[in-house]
């Protein structure tokens, strides 16, 4: 008889959590929900359902179908762009969906269910890995949260810090999806194909992926090497160290206007592999939850002071050891702001909202001098942004990684009161505009304040995409407030 210990090293089904196991799916009676980050999409969905299991998942989709309900999914809640929640929906919330299905150690293949988080995936890969001596690992995974779903990753089809990566998509053998119809269907690159690359990057228009097969990565040592650089030499500076086997890394820019160098001087930190048998220090430089609280606070009332300590602390880490997978991760409070608010004084309650644009990387520099005038011009509020590279991809169906892009994130603070809402949405506008005239795009996930130009122009297979949403789904039983909006201004 085979013992548990040889079962679990071939292939495993293992339950992550007591309350999977429950039969009946749980409701809640609180309607009103939020994203956690920008908290600017408060919704009041019609129930809100947490399934258990995937057989409770599909119970709660055809009584829903049964009485003409819509549905809207969620998982961790970050997305701000209102394609998680959908007013008057039947919001399934999907964190219980938490388990590892399979694990194939020959192939690298891992096999979850679309709820388990980040955190909880990786903790649980290496614990069955306790004795491998160079485990399998995730590729890579949003690099600015953790609590985060996998589902939803693929769901806005995500990237990382990975210098040479395409969009998780090229690290997805294949998932299950549950259509409306109550069928689940698997999808990879050979069966249902089409629906692999809607769905990739559908925004959970087309059903809820249920479980996913992820191709895993050998767990690598990287050394991180830090050093201030500029924008007009950062493609540069990325292009020798990807030549020198470097696999991640980023770049952090000043954010005080008031300063010459803002948005254009900046912290490079680059991750090269080292050897496996290199010894991991017992202790180093990191910021705590105190510190990088701190630096928000500073970034708020003295930005050059924030980025000064920003900019020593991560010189002081230069040549420290990393794991791949945990270099990737960086949580944060989930109510951050609620101190700043309170140390500010603020008449109003306050976040950040980000936004992702792409450029072709010769034009970073110009769309960078552009942006600061700008921001200058209309006194915009950054708070912190950084710059990564992302390798065209060339398999979902509403593609953002149109080319080899130089991704520009920025978080920009916003009081929540409607002019200063309608002024960010204005910023966000601009800067696709700049985007666009350099030949670029931007990220549909953060927020819906396009506009129908800008969304046709940067997403031009967009319309054929509504058309293949109801193709799938006739019935538009998956909906959400930022596909309404899309449809709607796609309509107009």
């Amino acid at each position: 008889m085979k013992t548990r210990r040889h079962f679990l090293k071939c292939l495993s089904f293992i339950p992550l959590a007591a309350s999977g196991c429950a039969i009946w799916a749980k409701e809640t009676s609180i309607r009103w929900v939020n994203d956690i980050h920008s908290k600017l999409n408060r919704t009041r969905v019609d129930k809100i359902h947490q399934p258990q299991s995937l057989y409770e998942l599909r119970g709660i989709v055809q009584q829903a179908a049964t009485k003409g309900q819509e549905i809207s999914i969620c998982g961790g809640r970050h997305a701000m762009g209102g394609q998680q929640f959908g007013t008057g929906t039947q919001l399934i919330d999907v964190n219980a969906l938490n388990r590892i299905r399979m694990f194939n150690r020959t192939k690298g293949i891992l096999e979850v269910e679309a709820g388990i988080q980040w955190p909880e995936l990786i903790e649980q890969l290496l614990r069955l890995q306790k004795d491998e001596p160079a485990p399998w690992t995730i590729a890579q995974k949003q690099t600015g949260a953790d609590r985060l779903t996998v589902g939803g990753a693929l769901a806005a089809n995500i990237h990382s810090r990975g210098l040479t990566m395409q969009p998780i998509i090229s690290n997805v053998d294949s998932f299950e999806i549950l259509l409306a119809s109550g069928a689940v269907k698997r999808c990879s690159r050979q069966e249902n194909a089409e629906l692999f690359k809607l769905a990739i990057g559908g925004y959970g228009l087309f059903g809820i992926i249920t479980t996913v097969r992820l191709q895993l990565v050998r767990r690598k040592k990287l050394q991180r090497r830090v050093e201030l650089s500029s924008i007009d030499t950062l493609i540069e500076s990325f292009d020798t160290a990807i030549a020198k086997s470097a696999l991640y890394g980023d770049f952090q820019f000043s954010i005080d206007p008031a300063n010459d160098d803002f948005l254009q001087k900046g912290v490079l930190s680059i991750y090269y592999p080292v050897g496996f048998d290199t010894a991991m220090e017992t202790t180093r430089q990191q910021l705590d939850a105190d510190t990088w609280n701190q630096l928000l606070l500073l970034a708020h009332t003295d930005k050059s002071k924030a980025f000064q300590l920003y900019s020593d602390f991560y010189r002081q880490t230069d040549g420290q050891l990393y794991w791949s997978d945990e270099h990737q991760m960086n949580s944060y409070s989930d109510d951050y702001h609620l101190h700043i608010d309170e140390q500010m004084g603020g008449k109003h309650p306050g976040s950040e909202m980000i936004t992702e644009i792409y450029v072709p990387r010769s034009r970073l520099a110009e769309f960078m001098a552009k942006a600061a005038t700008d921001f200058r011009t209309h006194k915009v509020d950054v708070i912190y942004g950084t710059i990564r590279l992302i390798e065209r991809d060339d398999e979902s169906y509403l593609t953002w990684a149109k080319q080899d892009y130089a991704c520009i994130i920025l978080n920009l603070h916003i009081n929540h009161t409607k002019p200063d809402i309608a002024r960010a949405a204005e910023a966000f506008r601009r800067l696709i505009d700049i985007a666009i005239s350099l030949g670029g795009s931007y990220y549909l996930t953060y927020h819906r304040w396009a506009t129908k130009a800008q969304l046709l122009q940067c997403y031009p297979k967009f319309p054929e995409f509504l058309q293949k949403k109801i193709a799938y789904d006739p019935n538009e039983r998956f909906q959400s407030d930022w596909y309404r909006h899309n449809k709607q201004l796609i309509l107009s």
